[in-house]
């Protein structure tokens, strides 16, 4: 939260930047955003793997980060209010480690789709920070098991917070960097349920890329 706070002054700050003669395409009421980034999934993860009775294994939850191409579509319902979706997919493999080491237990696809409602604030200027809160789900699919162990994770919906910056180039045409706070826990049962273990993921979704106006 704090690392987001500071993101989001930063932003707003590059924000009062005063503009120069405008040759580029100016956010506004009824417009798109298309964007094209690489996208990290970086989990925050915590969880203690136990017995079907509760009890410690003395084995913890390790996710991997992964990055990925993924695509951004935001529409203006004013010149300062947009909602933005984004899609795309990652894998991560999933490990229990202890005292004696890591061992990988599965493997995974994440379809992690984010849907935010975001304020602008500096619409029409080259330089262009906004924030946003929304609701993201997590849907695993195309798992793998591995070292002789079976997983099962539980999908389901979490919360996000967002800060990010569009710098306008040529005509339509800008930059964009965007960072998401998803908060989101889950379930997963290992070997029919003779172990399990509650797992916070909280992965930052850090993206980077261009996108077009419309």
């Amino acid at each position: 939260m704090k690392s987001l706070a500071l993101v989001t002054a930063a932003l707003v700050l590059a924000g009062a930047a005063p503009a120069v003669a405008q040759d580029f395409a100016p956010k506004e009421k009824g417009g798109w955003i298309i964007s094209g980034r690489l996208s990290g999934v970086l989990p925050e993860e915590s969880g203690k793997v136990v017995t079907a009775a509760n009890v410690d294994t003395g084995l913890d939850v390790e996710v991997s980060d992964d990055w990925k191409p993924t695509l951004g579509f935001s529409y203006f319902l004013t010149d300062h209010v947009a909602v933005e979706a984004i899609l795309g997919t990652t894998q991560h493999e999933i490990s229990a480690v202890g005292g004696g080491g890591s061992t990988a237990v599965h493997e995974t696809w994440v379809l992690p789709p984010v849907v935010t409602l975001q304020y602008h604030f500096n619409p029409k200027g080259r330089v262009s920070p906004y924030v946003g809160a929304g609701v993201n789900a997590m849907l695993f699919y195309g798992g793998e098991n591995r070292n002789g162990f079976k997983v099962d994770i539980d999908n389901g919906f979490g919360g996000a917070l967002q800060a990010g910056v569009d710098i306008a180039l040529k005509g339509p045409w800008s930059l964009n960097v965007d960072a998401k706070k998803v908060f989101f826990d889950t379930e997963a049962s290992i070997n029919g349920g003779a172990l399990k273990s509650d797992v916070t993921l909280d992965p930052w979704v850090i993206s980077m890329g261009v996108a077009r106006r419309f």
